[in-house]
């Protein structure tokens, strides 16, 4: 299989089908020699991306797994090696969003969202890291993890959500630690950007007030984000927070 061309690089991104993992795709594949579209069960919107991914020139695959199971989370990454190509770039963008206060959110609750926004993410670059190491790399492999702006507070209405952000806050700091020198790892903490599942873009109106920028984000500064922490060498374990200044006010 032919190394990368240049400076440009593949890139694994988890739960990319849509939102603003599917704007990750679009952006990234501008430079890329190759994307690695994962899904759970939005194939047919995988399979429209991956043909989007290949107008640009670079190329395509679509890969399905279960990051709800330490299985799926802990094989995807040497399947996409195996089927695809090694990969340069991991983010861990896959996430679940669910209403829930600290008082009646169930243990079940809690191990599902910790698996998913939590230890999948850590699952997949323990295995990244280790299959990088085993081959030489004209740049160095990059990690990105996709936080929450409120990870730094308190998220009163989705507590098991939370919990699992902050654990994966915690996790890009000590892995940036870990995998170095070998792999950098950084941050991106979202704020108001795309509306939850069932809700318009009312909803963020409504919200605006919570930043000191009085502004909704989009998708695309998102990936401008991506992009500064993937091209910058110098930069590791740091979270670039694209949240209209929402995190300086701490517990609202």
């Amino acid at each position: 299989m032919a190394r990368n061309q240049g400076n440009k690089r593949s890139y694994l991104v988890t739960g990319s089908a849509h939102r603003i993992g599917r704007a990750l795709v679009l952006e990234l594949s501008k430079y890329a020699e190759a994307l690695i579209i994962h899904y759970n069960n939005s194939k047919d919107d995988a399979e429209a991306l991956a043909e989007e991914v290949e107008k640009t020139g670079a190329r395509a695959f679509i890969i399905a797994a279960d990051l709800s199971s330490a299985s799926g989370a802990g094989e995807l990454m040497s399947r996409v090696w195996k089927t695809a190509c090694p990969v340069d770039v991991l983010i861990n963008n896959a996430s679940i969003f669910e209403v829930g206060h600290l008082t009646d959110t169930t243990i079940e609750d809690f191990q599902r969202n910790m698996m998913i926004n939590a230890f999948a993410p850590l699952l997949l670059s323990r295995s990244f890291a280790a299959l990088n190491a085993q081959r030489e790399t004209t740049l160095r492999p990059v990690i990105i993890n996709m936080l929450d702006a409120r990870a730094t507070d308190y998220d009163r209405e989705h507590a098991a959500y939370h919990l699992a952000k902050r654990t994966l806050l915690w996790l890009t700091k000590t892995t940036a630690l870990e995998f170095a020198p070998g792999v950098r790892v950084n941050g991106i903490a979202p704020g108001l950007i795309l509306p939850p599942a069932g809700k318009d873009k009312s909803y963020l109106e409504k919200l605006k007030n919570t930043n000191p920028l009085n502004s909704i984000g989009t998708t695309e500064q998102i990936a401008q984000a991506a992009r500064f922490l993937i091209d910058n060498e110098f930069i590791t374990g740091q979270v670039i927070y694209v949240d209209g200044g929402r995190h300086l006010r701490g517990i609202v």
